[in-house]
């Protein structure tokens, strides 16, 4: 039987494979690092620590994209995942307060490795697959990854219960490991790095992703737009509990049964990201991603379960679609021998407000109602699906000569 779209293609179908494995390790071992620290100092502001380790490396993804278009990238996804796999072991021995130090450097290292698979992932596929297939490979991929989130934190928070931290470290490690034999075992004709003799400077090599965005119309106004839609739903991470707590009159463990009710509209998301594209355009599927976003948080407002509850599951929905036509714009205006460090810079782009904007609401949200916050995130998002409209008129450059740039 034929496989429809990008599974045809065996080499992508293994680095698929390789994904999952990976992913389930990734999302089991998050929740749980918290967990642990939790158990461990019974203090919040030092788990608040673990999720700042892990979002510090968003700094340095235009490290991890130069080096994932410097080296073959499919043997750098295997030591990733191995180095990955080592460094996840050395959680073996935590068993007192005075080790947290262990826990927040394997946070802060893996999270850089996560960034530098990214890079390299970005590019595989592009060498992979023809345009066509970049919509529903996207898709596909953000599906597994929005589908495991529903089902590896709760075995990583059991196994962690029943059997400790350690369990943990090694279920993770083990997953690392599995995806670095199966991507091991991939054969493909990689687009290979710029020769040294072609090569610039230092600087100019290491900002080439960001000098690349820049250059390309189409590409950087999206990227500014989304850049400023994602940065405001950084409001969401504090007025979302302030929503269950005075618009619901729930507890904060309310919280853990409306993420699952996103979960399941990301998996719907990413399932119909190809098909929505296809039919709508990349332009216009943007823009809608946007303004389903904008209308889902805009609901958290009415105090009502049923309401807020079908706002999660649409924004989870309206979430992969947005990514998953940013992503395959970005690769489809990307050369090869620039997808890592335009990935690398475009995360930078994107998770770099976010964090600025999860700071801002954490100290509006003492002084303003939740409820003009909320108002606030869906005017913004809102004007920036309107700007994507006319963003994504802006003229492609060709393809010869956008590679004729990069070079």
């Amino acid at each position: 039987m034929k496989l429809p779209g990008a599974l045809s293609v065996p080499p992508f179908r293994r680095l698929t494979v390789a994904w999952t494995f990976g992913n389930f390790g990734d999302s089991a071992l998050y929740l749980t690092l918290a967990i642990w620290v939790k158990d461990l100092t019974g203090s919040d502001a030092k788990t608040g620590l673990v999720f700042l380790f892990l979002g510090l490396p968003a700094f340095l993804a235009p490290l991890a994209g130069h080096l994932a278009d410097r080296l073959p990238r499919r043997r750098l996804v295997v030591v990733a995942n191995l180095v990955a796999a080592a460094g996840v072991m050395t959680l073996s021995l935590v068993d007192r307060p005075g080790d947290l130090w262990i826990i927040y450097a394997v946070t802060f290292g893996y999270g850089l490795l996560t960034y530098v698979t990214s890079s390299c992932a970005s590019g595989l596929i592009r060498d992979l697959l023809p345009d066509e297939h970049l919509a529903g490979a996207n898709g596909l991929l953000q599906t597994i990854d929005q589908g495991l989130r529903l089902l590896s934190p709760l075995a990583g928070a059991g196994l962690f219960a029943a059997f400790g931290g350690t369990a943990i470290a090694v279920l993770t490690a083990s997953m690392l490991v599995i995806a670095a034999l199966i991507v091991r075992t991939v054969r493909m004709q990689e687009s290979g790095p710029t020769p040294v003799d072609e090569r610039g400077s230092f600087w100019t090599e290491f900002t080439a992703g960001m000098r690349h965005i820049r250059r390309t119309p189409r590409l950087f106004g999206l990227t500014a737009l989304l850049a400023v839609a994602v940065g405001i739903t950084g409001f969401a991470n504090s007025t979302i509990f302030a929503a269950i707590d005075e618009g619901l009159d729930r507890s904060s463990e309310f919280f853990g049964v409306l993420a699952s009710v996103q979960g399941a509209g990301a998996v719907v998301g990413g399932l119909t990201s190809a098909w929505v594209i296809r039919r709508l355009g990349e332009r216009v599927a943007l823009t809608t991603s946007l303004v389903v976003l904008g209308l889902a948080l805009a609901s958290a407002a009415i105090a009502q379960v049923a309401v807020v509850a079908a706002g999660f599951f649409v924004a989870g929905v309206a979430i992969p679609w947005t990514f998953v036509t940013y992503a395959t714009i970005r690769q489809r205006l990307t050369p090869p021998a620039l997808q890592g460090r335009v990935s690398a810079a475009a995360n930078l782009a994107l998770n770099g407000p976010q964090t600025f904007g999860t700071a801002g609401g954490a100290a509006l949200i003492a002084i303003v109602d939740y409820r003009l916050l909320l108002a606030a995130m869906a005017a913004v998002i809102g004007a920036c699906a309107v700007a994507a409209l006319a963003a994504g008129t802006a003229p492609e450059e060709p393809a010869e000569q956008v590679a004729k740039a990069a070079a």
